[in-house]
């Protein structure tokens, strides 16, 4: 088995400069893919935050009527993630463990799609890229809505920064 360098492990597809509304609605057809897989906390919502703002849902509607649509969170509270998925209708497993690939596997396999035609968007470089880099998906990088807002936690902050500094020293570029 070849492991594939860091810097490639590390490198979305594509890098989008806003949060998860600002990405394009043609995205998926644009880039032939036929499913999504999403992360929660501070793609969709703020760490804090259990309900997506209306941009948000308004972003989500065409795409769940279109595609099938999953949640897929490291959250270990149960609770917080099957609130915001009842209220996005859409499923979910939480406490995924990624970068691990185990329940993104199963989410494929539910999804029953090739892992290149599904999209595999987060705001996380070493979870959400690097778990759906690992698995072939396509991986899209946005930025936590609480970020754009200046409302993040310190602790949020200082650790994407971190992962952004430690992928530019393995030579990715963002």
């Amino acid at each position: 088995m070849v492991i594939p360098p860091l810097r490639e492990l590390l490198t979305p597809r594509v890098v989008v400069p806003g949060p998860l509304c600002s990405l394009e609605a043609e995205f998926m057809e644009r880039y032939g893919l036929q499913g999504a897989i999403l992360d929660v906390d501070n793609t969709i919502v703020g760490a804090d935050d259990l309900q997506p703002c209306a941009e948000t849902l308004a972003w989500l509607s065409p795409l769940r009527n279109r595609h099938p649509v999953w949640l897929v969170s490291n959250n270990f509270s149960e609770r917080r993630i099957a609130t915001i998925a009842g209220t996005l209708q859409l499923p979910y497993r939480s406490q995924a463990g990624k970068p691990s690939r185990r329940t993104l596997r199963e989410v494929l396999a539910t999804m029953a799609l090739p892992p290149a035609t599904v999209a595999m968007i987060g705001d996380r470089l070493f979870t959400d890229i690097l778990a759906g880099n690992r698995l072939g998906l396509f991986t899209i990088l946005v930025q936590p809505p609480a970020a754009i807002a200046g409302g993040w936690s310190e602790r949020s902050r200082v650790l994407r920064n971190w992962e952004i500094w430690v992928a530019r020293q393995a030579g990715v570029s963002l």
